[in-house]
């Protein structure tokens, strides 16, 4: 594999699903994220340990965030920091808003053919929505291989990877040419845990509109001083879009309802270990289909 390779991770900030109550979404059907707490997708995270895996095995290679959202959505690219990214780019404004995958993957190719990187890794879905398709709607617009339900990189050769996918019943190793587009599974290894000297480092790493919020606070002077630690912004001019394919205008799929389901039993019976009971009970289940 060449030196000096350029990885970029797409990452998600999303709300914690675990916590959905009555007001989870707005009137317009899309998710209402100022009501729920902001967590890293999950899968995400996997993606990011196995890009800094390679990072690891590759001589000058680079791990960056690429995420679309508000200007808390830094928040994971800081934290990405904290555990061995190199650094950010955070796409914001309200053009992307209430985007759904197929928008959402749109930007965020027109972001990477700035960006132009080596290897795209991705985590498979986001708790948010769970529709796997952001990864491979990217890598088709960018006319690129991919490789889905990623594990483990098995060997790194000289112009492909080797890669061990999880699939529903088994598993599949295949090569991929780089540059290429890698979706991960939460199967594979979890992400390394944050760094403490990395988060006293990276911890006052700002983007561009967080400086305009607050540009004579003192983590600002800093970002002035060390230019490391400047996550780039942009809005969506900068990344050369088509704005009709953009945010709610460029979102075929409208969200309904969301609820949270929440299973509770109807009735109960409680059992002894008499043998004329536990045959009833096993004839019940058979009648149900529950069993056989």
């Amino acid at each position: 594999m060449k030196e000096n390779l350029k990885i970029v991770v797409l990452a998600k900030q999303v709300p914690d699903t675990r916590n959905v109550g009555k007001d989870a979404m707005t009137p317009e059907g899309t998710v209402n994220r100022a009501a729920l707490p902001a967590i890293f997708n999950p899968e995400d995270l996997n993606a990011l340990e196995m890009a800094l895996t390679l990072k690891d095995s590759v001589k000058g290679a680079t791990v960056h965030i690429l995420t679309m959202g508000p200007q808390r959505a830094a928040d994971i690219i800081r934290d990405a920091m904290f555990r061995g990214a190199d650094g950010g780019y955070l796409l914001s404004g309200r053009e992307f808003a209430g985007s759904d995958t197929l928008a959402t993957s749109y930007a965020l190719s027109c972001a990477l053919k700035k960006i132009a990187p080596d290897v795209i890794f991705a985590g498979r879905q986001a708790i948010d929505g769970d529709t796997a398709q952001v990864g491979p709607q990217v890598a088709e617009k960018l006319g690129l291989p991919q490789v889905t339900y990623a594990e483990e990189i098995v060997e790194i050769r000289p112009e492909s990877l080797v890669i061990r996918r999880r699939l529903a019943n088994g598993v599949e190793t295949v090569e991929c040419p780089v540059p290429a587009v890698i979706t991960v599974n939460a199967s594979a290894p979890e992400c390394r845990p944050r760094n403490a000297k990395r988060v006293m480092t990276y911890k006052c790493a700002l983007a561009k509109s967080e400086i305009a919020a607050a540009p004579d606070s003192e983590a600002a002077r800093r970002v002035a001083a060390k230019p490391y630690l400047q996550i780039v912004e942009w809005a969506a001019a900068e990344v050369d879009p088509d704005p009709a394919q953009l945010g709610l205008q460029g979102s075929p799929t409208k969200v309904k309802k969301i609820e949270n389901v929440v299973f509770a039993a109807k009735e109960a019976k409680r059992l002894t270990a008499d043998d004329a009971q536990i045959d009833s009970l096993m004839k019940e289940l058979i009648a149900s289909h529950t069993l056989g």
